[in-house]
Order: C-alpha cells, then sequence, then structure tokens
C-alpha cells in the first residue's frame, strides 16, 4: 500500500533535500572539509603492553588526540599482533601499516651501510649514536634515503637500552670469556660479538634461553638489562659482566605518504607527539637500567666492569667484511661515526 503525502509532507520533504544537499555541498569544499575530516593511524610494535615501548607510545596516542581535539587518533598493535620488526616495517613501506619501531642497524637488511650501526662497540653510549645518525653525512645520507627509496621517515630517535652478558662464572677480562658458551640471537654482529671476544657463539631461540641457562647447557646469554629483569636470567645467572657490547635505539619510523596526506597542522601535532613519545621512551628505559644492577646484586648476582678496550679490540677484526657489501667507501662511514664520539 503507497503512501500518500500531502502538501504540506511534500513540501517539508523538498526542504529537507535542499538542506542535505547544502551541507553536503560545505562538506566537499577543501577549508571545511580538511577540518572535519579524521585521521586514524596504525603503530605496530614488537613490545608488549607492559613494556617501555608501549607505555611511550601511549603517551604518543594522548598527546595527538588531545591536541588535534580527536582530529587525529591512534590505535596500538603491539605483542607482534602483526608480525615481527622487519615484517612491520615491509608494512609501512606498503601503507598497510602507518607507524612502526626499528633500530638503526635493522635497516642494513636494505641499505647495507646502515648495519655498520650495529656493530659491536661501534658505538659508545647513546648519546654518541644520536650524533652519528642525526649530525654526520653518513646519518643524514641514511635517513635520506631510507625516506626517498623506502617510504620510511625517521620521525624521533629513542633509547632502547644497552646490552651486557650474563654467566654462570665471573668476567673481569677478556680471557674469561674464553670457550664460554654464549647464547645469541641468530644474527651476523651478535654472532661475531661472541667468537670475537673467544666465546662459543650459541644460537638459539630466545624462549628456550630461561631453561638452557638452569640446565647449563650454555654458560651465558647477553641482552639488555630490562629483558634480563623481564625474563627472569637473574634467577639462573650468578655474574652480570657490564660489557655494553651494543647501545640499543629505537626509532619511530612513519609512513612518508602517511605524513605527507596529513595537513600541516596535524603534522606538526604528529612530531610534537613523536618527540615527546621518544623523551619518555628514553626516560623509562635510561631510569629503569639505574635501578636494575642494584635490584640484581640484591638477587646475589655479582656485577663486574671489565676493562673494555680489549674487547673493543678484538671485536674490531670483524668490522672489514661487514664493508664488503657497502656501496662507497666502507671505511670513511667507519670513521664518521668514529669521530662522532
Amino acid at each position: 500500500m503507497k503512501k500518500k503525502f500531502g502538501y504540506v509532507g511534500i513540501l517539508l520533504a523538498l526542504l529537507i533535500g535542499m538542506v542535505a544537499c547544502s551541507n553536503d555541498d560545505t562538506a566537499s569544499g577543501d577549508d571545511a572539509g580538511d577540518e572535519s575530516k579524521t585521521y586514524n593511524l596504525k603503530f605496530g610494535m614488537v613490545a608488549g603492553t607492559a613494556q617501555n615501548e608501549y607505555k611511550a607510545a601511549e603517551v604518543l596516542a594522548d598527546y595527538i588526540e588531545t591536541e588535534s581535539d580527536g582530529q587525529l587518533t591512534l590505535d596500538i598493535y603491539a605483542d607482534s599482533q602483526l608480525g615481527d620488526d622487519r615484517a612491520m616495517l615491509e608494512q609501512v613501506r606498503e601503507n598497510t601499516l602507518d607507524i612502526t619501531l626499528a633500530e638503526s642497524g635493522r635497516f642494513g637488511i636494505w641499505v647495507p651501510r646502515a648495519s655498520l650501526l650495529g656493530l659491536p662497540y661501534i658505538v659508545e653510549d647513546f648519546d654518541h649514536l644520536k650524533r652519528a645518525i642525526y649530525e654526520t653525512d653518513f646519518g643524514k645520507e641514511l635517513h635520506e634515503e631510507l625516506l626517498n627509496e623506502h617510504n620510511w621517515k625517521i620521525a624521533a630517535t629513542a633509547y632502547n637500552g644497552t646490552r651486557q652478558t650474563t654467566s654462570n662464572r665471573a668476567i673481569e677480562k677478556l680471557a674469561d670469556m674464553k670457550d664460554l658458551k654464549l647464547r645469541v640471537p641468530e644474527a651476523d654482529t651478535l654472532l661475531d660479538y661472541a667468537k670475537f671476544t673467544g666465546a662459543s657463539p650459541t644460537p638459539m631461540a630466545f624462549t628456550e634461553v630461561y631453561l638452557a641457562l638452569q640446565t647449563g647447557s650454555v654458560d651465558g646469554q647477553e641482552n639488555p638489562l630490562s629483558t634480563i629483569d623481564a625474563q627472569k636470567f637473574y634467577e639462573v645467572q650468578d655474574y652480570l659482566a657490564l660489557t655494553n657490547h651494543v647501545v640499543n635505539d629505537a626509532n619511530y619510523v612513519v609512513s612518508k605518504d602517511t605524513w605527507e596526506s596529513l595537513p600541516e597542522d596535524l603534522q606538526t601535532i604528529l612530531q610534537d607527539g613523536l618527540d615527546k613519545a621518544a623523551e619518555e621512551h628514553t626516560k623509562l628505559f635510561e631510569e629503569e637500567e639505574a635501578n636494575l644492577i642494584s635490584k640484581f646484586e640484591e638477587e646475589g648476582v655479582t656485577v663486574t666492569e671489565p676493562d673494555l678496550a680489549p674487547f673493543r679490540e678484538a671485536v674490531s677484526e670483524a668490522y672489514p667484511k661487514y664493508l664488503e657489501d657497502i656501496e662507497g667507501d666502507g671505511q670513511a662511514y667507519l670513521q664518521q661515526i668514529e669521530d662522532a664520539r
């Protein structure tokens, strides 16, 4: 049965239609469209929700939503929901993910000279690392290539811990590393750390490390203090040597295309938020590391501080092979990093 509309009903319908058309025209205008359009970004990470990386990302999410009045929001995907760090970098490159975290040395998969930043003892501390990547031609050109060739904008860099060595015997000098069965990840730079310091490198899945240490299948392992704490390795290791062999950073990597899709005011808000997140990220790791050494000592772990000069000299013998795959003067790149100390 058809509904019948009187004259007033028809007039009201026409008026409603005219208002709707007027609203559509207004929304399609450039200025009004920019002001009303919302942007929801996806941030993927390997770290879990209890870790420092996630806490820093929450700072970013809160800041950009507040400062943009809800126009710019962030969804965080933790616990490797979207894959490992390499997979997520690929997703950012392909614009299926907006933001992720990555160590500078990790880019060596795509740009070989970046791997130099992950070599043991090539970087002294986080301040040195920042100078190497932000103040040298090596670092500036690397970031430019990542941006223009791979769609990766390095928007901020945070400190992500320094790798140390735990063991079932004291490491007070380089000679104490000899024949130590040291668990390391399947990564050339860390395999070389073990090999060139005289240890016996023993690659092993991360999930198997605690039991291997407990049963004596391996004598030691190496990781940042925060990881040693989170995995409770101090329960099955009596010694911690502050070998400081690799300084880890965490770059906040944003899709270049995502960045360029944002209006300038939102770019500014996002950059400010990323800077605040990186600052919080660094603060959390530095505070944690300052407290953890005391915690481990209270748990009965003996902490040693070996002279690292012999360690650096021994591991430097591994450097030449990393220069073979690098276009240009690899030795000059190394020198630039060294000069940034």
